[in-house]
């Protein structure tokens, strides 16, 4: 059995996964509209910038923070987006599950990436 092919194997079940579909689904609509689009964008920036300054045990400019909480409420209010960021959270959670399965299978201990 080679991991090579196991991995592919993978990657094509992911892309076949009700997740997946549904998540490129949801994608499409939500960013189809031009507004949607800029405001998606932006969170999604001030979102890897927050965890970037986490993961760095560096703390989020007071201004960005309060961005990233404008945007997001507005978008909760958005029934397309809001779709598509669910559906992006499941297939998230999904592809972290695996992860957690193969870094057990590997030995290699995850908890000390949430430990502070």
């Amino acid at each position: 059995m080679n991991p090579y092919d196991q991995a592919h194997a993978l990657a094509r079940a992911l892309k076949e996964s009700e997740e997946y579909r549904e998540f490129t689904r949801l994608k499409e609509t939500a960013y189809d509209d031009g507004t949607n689009k800029a405001l998606l964008d932006e969170y999604k920036r001030l979102q890897f910038r927050l965890q970037a300054k986490m993961a760095a045990g560096e703390s989020m400019p007071q201004e960005d923070m309060q961005r990233l909480q404008q945007i997001g409420a507005l978008l909760q209010f958005n029934p397309d987006v809001s779709a598509y960021l669910m559906a992006e959270f499941r297939y998230q959670r999904l592809l972290s599950d695996i992860f957690k399965i193969l870094a057990d299978t590997a030995g290699v201990d995850l908890d000390m990436l949430t430990q502070n």
